[in-house]
């Protein structure tokens, strides 16, 4: 079984890498990859929930999960 890791990115996306299938509520596919998804965490993004970059000098996301 391959491995996905979640990386919360400070001031940045959640990157989703390994292989992933992505889907919304009613169970559509969104969006498939082999290796990589980055998901918007600041709400900004044209493309939720893939992340566009727009987040760029627009987003305090530094987090620090608790233990």
């Amino acid at each position: 079984m391959t491995d996905v890791t979640v990386n919360i990115r400070d001031d940045g996306p959640l990157l989703v890498q390994g292989p992933c299938v992505l889907k919304d509520q009613a169970g559509n596919t969104v969006k498939e990859s082999d290796n990589m998804v980055a998901l918007c965490r600041c709400g900004l993004s044209n493309t939720k929930p893939m992340c566009d970059g727009s987040h760029t000098d627009n987003f305090d996301g530094t987090l620090n999960p608790p233990d």
